[in-house]
């Protein structure tokens, strides 16, 4: 009974984060407070895969480290993609080419290695339902987003 009243607590906050976050992305100029958005990813994460709090706190600083090392590399892949978008020889597109194969091979390198780390914090079975749930999070938000910004009310998929 008590693990359902958490439960039903952790949803609340997790739903008010979420309808904080789309408030603040209604804004014109698109500023957002980048706190309350981390933090309803953090609520609903570790609501989804169920974490218990000893693992939360060492789970976390994994996550944000491999987080911030792969924005990182997508910024550099993103800013590979940008240069074959210009006029540029055979050679320099061939050099484009393999340096983002290189690229998302570390980056393939980097989530392996995360979550071999990660599996001796959560469950394998937390830890390969975890960036699924990222994900779902990244499209509630942006349904809810979308959904406002053209003046609709909850599209079917909420």
């Amino acid at each position: 009974m008590v693990l359902i009243l958490n439960m039903k607590k952790v949803n609340a906050v997790v739903l008010f984060l979420l309808f904080s976050m789309v408030s603040f992305a209604q804004k014109p100029d698109r500023n957002y407070d980048k706190d309350k958005l981390e933090s309803a990813r953090v609520a609903y994460i570790t609501n989804r895969i169920d974490l218990k709090p000893e693992q939360a706190e060492k789970f976390w600083p994994l996550y944000n480290q491999y987080q911030e090392e792969r924005s990182k590399m997508m910024d550099e892949i993103s800013s590979l993609n940008q240069k074959g978008n210009t006029s540029i020889s055979d050679a320099e597109a061939r050099n484009v080419v393999n340096n983002r194969l290189e690229k998302q091979q570390q980056m393939l390198d980097m989530e392996k290695k995360f979550m071999k780390d990660a599996q001796e914090v959560i469950s394998p079975s937390q830890a390969v339902k975890l960036h699924g749930i990222n994900r779902q999070f990244t499209r509630h938000l942006y349904q809810m987003n979308h959904g406002r910004s053209r003046g609709g009310g909850k599209g079917k998929n909420q």
